[in-house]
């Protein structure tokens, strides 16, 4: 009997050893179970999140923890789905691995031809850094224009680049603003998870860029006048530990959201989602980061 435990303890173990190396291979470092939590969250000790997936509007979801770069929730979380402005995370990102914030652009009839218009007038010079300021907190697609120009030739090239480079599988650009090229096909593509990876980066790159989406609005010189837009985070700006976000909307992707929260010190988490609507991107954030709260007091 006994040697008979042993032996099925040994075919247990490898059990458990090849379906972990099977789960790390198809998503990384994360050991992905039917209901959306993470074993290896688990045994690291950070609580895991438990949410019914019906309460959640949005075709696929992620909670991510920034500090472990483990998965928290997740709801389809890997599914390739349409972006919208969660593009302009890559463009600012690439564009600033290059240039530098207080290099002067001059905007071009090019640059305010994308849908939108955010008040940039052709012929005058805008610093780079502004230009970004415009394009995260008001998500302006003429002031990403005007900054992913600034690459010279191939920027989508180049973004779809690094993207490969950072290991984001499901991303694909095929622009810099994620608006929809035609009713049927998206400016671009990724998943939850990759825009989850990508948010956390932005953030420990350029977290004076990404900070400044907490605010109501953002103001910038425009040859010495002073164009002022609304941030396009207000719903979240009410809920505590907010640090950043990036929203998007287009007939295509539905409303997409990724934001980044403090849910206490040291305890930083990204969630992200795509496939929502124009106002359920924003409860269904809401929903993660309760659950989140409510992880840590058990």
């Amino acid at each position: 009997m006994t040697n008979f435990i042993k032996t099925m303890s040994g075919i247990l173990g490898a059990l458990v050893l090849t379906l972990g190396a099977f789960a790390t291979g198809v998503y990384g470092a994360v050991n992905i179970l039917p209901n959306g939590m993470s074993a290896a969250v688990a045994e690291a000790g950070v609580p895991t999140v438990v949410l019914d997936e019906t309460k959640l509007v949005a075709k696929s979801a992620v909670l991510y923890d920034l500090g472990t770069h483990r998965v928290l929730y997740q709801k389809n979380a890997y599914e390739q789905l349409p972006l919208a402005s969660l593009t302009k995370l890559m463009a600012v990102q690439t564009v600033l691995s290059v240039k530098m914030a207080k290099t002067p652009v001059q905007i071009t009839r090019s640059n305010i031809l994308p849908e939108g218009n955010s008040g940039l007038k052709v012929g005058q010079t805008v610093t780079l850094g502004d230009l970004i300021k415009f394009a995260l907190v008001a998500s302006s697609n003429d002031a990403m224009e005007a900054a992913i120009a600034t690459l010279g030739d191939d920027p989508i090239g180049k973004m779809n680049a690094a993207a490969k480079q950072l290991g984001l599988t499901k991303t694909h650009f095929f622009n810099a603003t994620g608006l929809d090229v035609t009713k049927t096909t998206s400016g671009a593509y990724g998943s939850a998870y990759d825009v989850a990876r990508l948010a956390a980066l932005f953030y420990k790159d350029h977290p004076d860029f990404f900070e400044l989406t907490t605010r109501p609005e953002v103001s910038i010189d425009q040859s010495g006048k002073t164009l002022t837009a609304e941030a396009t985070t207000l719903p979240l700006q009410s809920i505590p530990g907010f640090v950043a976000a990036k929203t998007g909307y287009t007939d295509l992707a539905g409303g997409n959201l990724v934001a980044v929260f403090d849910l206490e010190p040291g305890v930083t988490v990204v969630a992200a989602v795509l496939g929502s609507t124009r106002d359920g991107r924003f409860s269904d954030v809401a929903a993660l980061i309760q659950a989140a709260r409510a992880s840590l007091s058990l």
